[in-house]
């Protein structure tokens, strides 16, 4: 190993050991390993953007022939007028066109990927060759989507049927929450035993290689 190597694994130790001691209180150390990483990710995504975006897809294609593209250059050039309070409200000009064309492409995503997949997943045949767990998983699917949609019908007092079934929804919802929660810490958890081993294994076994 050599020595830059080892100079590297200790800068990163330091890092993990300056952010792990938050746990303990809030100190120098990690308002160091903070600044740090948060300066870090600006210059990344600052130098990533510049790449892909300005260089790439705007400037390239305008070099090439297509100076169409300068409107949008243009339009992203107005919102930098939000340095200057006089004429801020210019900016809202390019907020408006990145509002609408940013919702139009949301919604139709969200629409295509997850409504009419939700709606297909909802309308699987019951016997469809693959058993008993196959349809009872489905008839699952079907009372969850509907329970779940009358829990956010509001246009009726949630009493009698209707709010049996919202109660059924709500049970589906939380566990759904449940999951994704779930979900969420185990890959923090899985960071964690990342950086607890980068500790016991690397950096410790860098000792050897320094005394």
């Amino acid at each position: 190993m050599s020595g830059i190597e080892i100079f590297e694994i200790w800068i990163m130790a330091f890092v993990t050991l300056a952010l792990f001691s938050f746990l303990y209180k809030d100190n120098p150390l990690y308002k160091i390993a903070e600044h740090v990483f948060a300066g870090l990710s600006a210059g990344y995504y600052f130098g990533l953007i510049w790449d892909t975006v300005i260089v790439t897809q705007l400037w390239q294609p305008m070099i090439g022939g297509k100076w169409e593209l300068i409107i949008p250059g243009i339009l992203g050039l107005l919102m930098f007028a939000r340095f200057w309070p006089k004429y801020s409200w210019v900016s809202r000009v390019s907020l408006a066109f990145y509002m609408g064309t940013a919702s139009g492409i949301f919604l139709t995503s969200q629409l295509h990927g997850l409504v009419l997949k939700q709606m297909q997943a909802t309308m699987l045949p019951l016997v469809n060759g693959d058993g008993f767990g196959a349809a009872a998983l489905a008839i699952i699917v079907v009372i969850g989507v509907i329970s779940t949609l009358a829990y956010f019908y509001f246009s009726k007092e949630h009493t009698g049927a209707l709010g049996v079934t919202a109660k059924v929804g709500i049970w589906f919802i939380m566990i759904s929450f449940g999951a994704h929660f779930g979900y969420t810490v185990m890959g923090r958890v899985s960071l964690l035993i990342g950086r607890v081993q980068f500790l016991a294994s690397d950096w410790i076994g860098s000792f050897s290689q320094i005394f």
